[in-house]
């Protein structure tokens, strides 16, 4: 004969609690997660998008424009001194008057750049440059004739 034993209410009673615990775990962790997400990175990573995007034929343009020239650029950072070469299409340098900054891609810092011509399509500039690591040189070189080079090269400074 088997007898069951009256099984006692108040042992079995914190069981619907591990599961509501569980729930409320859940519930705070994905809540600072949330938070986490939203405070940081706001999604924008360029100022006026919207206008920018519309205006993304004139930027293929540009590309088009600047790829016609056929000029060349080499850009070195050596020792505290930034050196730049610009030829033509036939290997030809291209004088005119070189201008720009380095920047640096995490937190926008600048530093920037006084060029001299040292010989035909050769510039260098000194870069007393406050941190190691990479850095994005944007130079804008114009010749004689008013054409326009957009140079953009990521250095590594040590």
């Amino acid at each position: 004969m088997s007898h069951a034993m009256p099984s006692d209410p108040r042992r079995s009673r914190w069981i619907p609690w591990v599961f509501v615990g569980g729930m409320l775990l859940v519930v705070v962790v994905n809540g600072g997660l949330i938070f986490a997400a939203l405070s940081t990175f706001t999604g924008v990573t360029v100022g006026k998008s919207f206008d920018r995007g519309r205006s993304y034929n004139h930027v293929l343009q540009e590309a088009a424009r600047q790829q016609a020239l056929g000029w060349e650029a080499q850009v070195k950072l050596e020792g505290g001194l930034v050196s730049v070469v610009v030829v033509d299409r036939q290997g030809q340098p291209v004088a005119g008057v070189l201008q720009g900054h380095l920047q640096r891609p995490l937190e926008g810092s600048q530093v920037p750049l006084s060029f001299r011509q040292t010989g035909p399509g050769r510039f260098e500039a000194p870069a007393a440059l406050p941190l190691p690591g990479q850095w994005e040189a944007r130079l804008l070189l114009r010749d004689a004739a008013g054409d326009a080079f957009d140079i953009r090269r990521r250095l590594i400074a040590s």
